[in-house]
């Protein structure tokens, strides 16, 4: 679980966009990272402006995040 960061969206927000994010990518196995954190992690590299390696340990690994990030 993330700690709560200013650059965090709520849960009810994240679920407005949840269905786009889901299909924006290929399905060739089973998510293993809660696409809530992952998103999170992303608008805090955003709105911080620290490097991937720097992610909070809080979040997933940030080649995971990088990963998603280019979808």
């Amino acid at each position: 679980m993330i700690h709560n960061y200013t650059s965090n969206i709520s849960c009810e927000q994240f679920e407005l966009i949840r269905e786009d994010l889901e299909n924006a990518r290929k399905k060739t196995r089973p998510r293993t990272f809660d696409l809530y954190e992952v998103f999170c992690s992303v608008l805090y590299l955003l709105t911080t402006g620290c490097q991937w390696r720097n992610l909070p340990s809080d979040f997933p690994n940030w080649q995971t995040v990088y990963a998603y990030y280019q979808i």
